[in-house]
């Protein structure tokens, strides 16, 4: 399958748009340029075109199979995760100490979108492996660092995450897994885990797999529980490969999307041999898997971003190339019409490139909020990383809601043949479903969103993100373009600031917080996207009239102005970054005030059903 990504607007984020000097100048990334990142992107987008996208479809169509207890992945998903190894694709921004590229977040989450939108199957094992390799450098000791970190990033062995179980689903307090520590320090580890993604293949020769479980005496529910490494095959001192470690596959899910991607049930422990190490200290465990968690929730973002990209672009290729009907343009007698020429398809077009690129805003400002809290100290530090604390559930659950309607919006520009196995955009939906379902479901992310995250710092972050959306539409206001939006931007910011002042001084606060759970974090991510969007558009506007001066071009003379635009590639572009943020600001942003309505009345018709 053919994988038509946006290059350009992943570097016009990157390069164009974020204060990418403020990274560059600082320890960690002074030795980069922006030369080098630029060709970092160029090596990752031809293997995304080329071996990642290419399985992508016998993915999808063969899927993984398990036969005779072991799981067998398509064909072409060994050659093309060796290509992600040797390239050092799957520690691009991890540590240079155990193999990383060291590379800045903002950079590494155009690598992940490229990944995931050429091939979300294969892409998952990446962001897998990288987390729990994360997890064992930051709290493992010495031993298990120089036993698998390295070997991890490098691709040599994947990694998993353990935490689901079939009696405890979202709820990790009632897991039940065991670890009885032995006399050498290590653990045994007894228990099932269920929807473990990847669990079990073949593609390398061991799986690390983070698995949460409770030790003896431990307290109930989640204070209880421990973190521990599991590989599936056991280490020698020497670092070759030992004896199985009594790690079973008892069977893999059929499910909608993502088929290639193995979703396993494994068994730990059923002839009481399966060692584990613990990781940091006992019952700390939650506290410390939430680092793996909460990377992963920010790149299943960066999926739902991904998928839609990817669905948008197939969708506008189709359109150009698709006759149906006569558009309004068409002459008497004319033959039919190219169907990009209807007003519904490009209405529906722009609105997929909007939120596309509302999406794609939200993951790169997130990332480069990363890399400032990396390489700042002090309030500056508190700053940075409390803006990513509180994106972070923004990310994952509103890129892949609206992630998932952008792939149903592609799918309905192409007609009936959307619906088939013809074409890829039924594929890119099936795949981006499941962005909305795990690692924490949307309505968990919504949960944390209103029950901590707007709470911590006393609000600050909040605050201060409010602040700088407020700014930016008051900046724009008088804008001749922008302005008009600029003013729905800031009708946004004052509904979403009424209902954050007005729901907590209510004598139900409690209960219509949670209810209204969802619907408020949508309402912050779509003024957040709005906000970010007119910040773009503005930089847009202004490289156009740029590029016009530059050829000598009137902005008042229409005809030549189209000309350019016909015939110039960077002014359509920023053309159409303009026309997106437009189109978000009076189509997207009127939601936020919608939400607000059913806030404000103290709505609870849901408590009162009877179902």
């Amino acid at each position: 399958m053919k994988y038509l990504d946006d290059d350009r607007d992943v570097r016009f984020n990157l390069f164009e748009w974020l204060d990418l000097d403020a990274l560059l100048k600082a320890g960690p990334y002074e030795e980069v340029d922006r030369d080098q990142l630029g060709m970092v992107l160029d090596e990752a987008l031809k293997v995304a075109r080329g071996s990642v996208a290419a399985c992508n479809e016998v993915g999808d169509r063969v899927g993984a199979q398990f036969e005779n207890g072991k799981v067998k992945l398509p064909e072409g998903f060994a050659g093309a995760f060796q290509d992600l190894a040797s390239g050092g694709w799957i520690s691009a921004t991890m540590s240079p100490e155990f193999g990383g590229m060291g590379l800045p977040e903002s950079v590494g989450t155009g690598i992940s979108e490229f990944l995931m939108g050429a091939n979300t199957a294969l892409g998952l094992k990446a962001l897998l492996t990288r987390g729990a390799a994360h997890l064992i450098e930051v709290f493992g000791s010495d031993d298990l660092k120089a036993t698998y970190c390295e070997r991890m990033y490098t691709g040599e062995w994947t990694g998993t995450m353990c935490l689901t179980e079939a009696g405890a689903g979202s709820d990790l307090g009632a897991l039940t897994t065991k670890a009885v520590k032995q006399g050498d320090g290590s653990y045994l580890i007894t228990g099932e885990k269920i929807f473990i993604t990847s669990g079990d293949h073949e593609l390398t020769p061991n799986i690390i797999h983070a698995v949460l479980a409770r030790t003896p005496g431990a307290p109930a529910g989640p204070k209880g529980l421990s973190l521990f490494v599991v590989p599936k095959v056991r280490v020698n001192p020497d670092g070759s490969l030992g004896a199985a470690n009594d790690v079973a596959c008892a069977g893999i899910e059929h499910k909608l999307g993502i088929h290639g991607s193995p979703t396993c049930s494994l068994v730990f422990g059923t002839n009481g041999g399966c060692q584990g190490f613990l990781l940091g200290q006992e019952e700390q465990g939650l506290a410390h898997m939430f680092q793996m968690m909460n990377a992963a929730r920010y790149e299943v973002g960066v999926q739902g971003l991904g998928n839609a990209s990817a669905a948008h672009q197939a969708a506008l290729a189709y359109a150009k190339e698709r006759l149906q009907g006569r558009g309004p343009s068409a002459g008497k007698g004319a033959g039919q019409s190219l169907i990009i020429e209807h007003p519904d398809v490009r209405r529906m077009l722009l609105m997929q490139a909007a939120y596309v690129q509302a999406m794609r805003a939200m993951v790169s400002y997130t990332g480069w909020c990363m890399d400032m809290a990396h390489i700042t100290v002090g309030e500056d530090h508190d700053r940075w990383q409390g803006l990513v604390e509180l994106f972070t559930p923004v990310c994952k659950a509103w890129c892949s809601d609206w992630g998932f309607r952008v792939t149903e919006w592609a799918l309905q520009t192409f007609g009936g043949y959307g619906y088939t196995m013809d074409y890829p955009a039924e594929q890119y939906l099936r795949d981006c479903k499941i962005a909305s379902i795990y690692e924490g479901t949307n309505g968990i992310q919504a949960l944390d969103l209103v029950g901590r995250k707007f709470r911590m710092q006393e609000g600050r972050p909040v605050k201060h993100l409010l602040g700088l959306a407020g700014a930016t539409a008051q900046t724009l206001a008088s804008d001749p373009v922008l302005g008009a939006s600029a003013r729905q931007l800031a009708d946004a910011v004052k509904a979403l600031g009424g209902v954050l002042q007005g729901v907590p001084a209510r004598e139900n606060a409690q209960l219509l917080t949670v209810l209204n759970a969802v619907p408020i974090l949508d309402m912050l991510g779509h003024v957040v996207a709005g906000h970010l969007l007119l910040q773009q558009a503005a930089l847009a506007k202004q490289k156009g009239l740029e590029l016009l001066q530059a050829r000598g071009v009137d902005p008042a003379d229409r005809p030549a102005v189209q000309a350019l635009l016909a015939g110039s590639r960077d002014a359509a572009f920023y053309q159409n970054k303009v026309q997106a943020a437009i189109h978000f600001a009076h189509r997207g942003l009127p939601l936020v005030a919608a939400h607000a309505v059913a806030l404000q009345a103290g709505e609870t018709a849901p408590m009162e059903a009877v179902f």
